[in-house]
């Protein structure tokens, strides 16, 4: 009952219980009061489930990361896994988001850039934001799907590809879905499309076994 992770239950226990009472006292009826309780605890079960972050507390830093997991939890129920904050070994990268689902398998990096500055790309080549070449962004997310997809491979025994990607949240995008440098680049609020809109590849058992094979080949960004 004191380990940490278990917090979110104790608290739910005392609303539902201090709800019950409540209840029960103003309508001097136990029914009503136990009616109230379990009320209280769904309403904190499903206030939790869309709020709290599944990203580690220290990793919570980045509010392009929170828009995109908000996005990527609607899909869980089509059968999608998501994977937050996972390192590449060996080096200071991280993949913000892998998923695995029907579609196919998704590296996804969200970026929060100046809404001031305009966006623009040359040749399908480089990406401008204002002045900025984002060449090097565009390469490391490439380079973080390259690398996940060696080591899930390895792990499996056979090929799997993950498409890289760039989510771009504040100035206003010009296209919908751009492949730059072999990384598809698109404005954030796009990322449940783009993943959708594919042809299915995958079953459920292959899901399952790349989600768990990503878990131990590509750790968790801790601190």
């Amino acid at each position: 009952m004191r380990d940490p992770r278990y917090r979110h239950l104790r608290l739910r226990a005392l609303i539902g219980f201090a709800a019950g009472i409540v209840a029960g006292i103003l309508f001097a009826n136990w029914r009503i009061g136990l009616t109230a309780a379990i009320l209280a605890v769904i309403v904190d079960t499903v206030y939790r489930a869309r709020t709290v972050s599944s990203i580690p507390a220290w990793r919570r830093t980045s509010a392009a990361e929170r828009r995109t997991e908000g996005q990527l939890k609607k899909l869980e129920r089509s059968g999608y896994r998501t994977l937050h904050a996972r390192a590449i070994p060996g080096s200071e990268a991280q993949i913000d988001h892998l998923v695995v689902g029907p579609t196919g398998v998704y590296a996804v990096d969200s970026e929060k850039w100046d809404r001031r500055l305009p966006v623009r790309v040359q040749s399908h080549r480089k990406l401008f934001h204002g002045p900025f070449n984002r060449k090097p962004r565009l390469d490391e997310a490439r380079w973080e799907a390259a690398q996940a997809s060696e080591l899930i491979s390895e792990a499996l025994g056979r090929e799997i590809t993950i498409v890289p990607s760039l989510a771009i949240y504040g100035p206003a995008i010009p296209w919908r879905i751009l492949n730059i440098r072999e990384v598809d680049v698109f404005s954030g609020g796009l990322v449940r499309k783009w993943i959708t809109k594919r042809e299915r590849s995958l079953t459920s058992e292959e899901i399952d076994a790349i989600y768990r094979a990503a878990g131990r080949v590509l750790p968790p960004r801790y601190e």
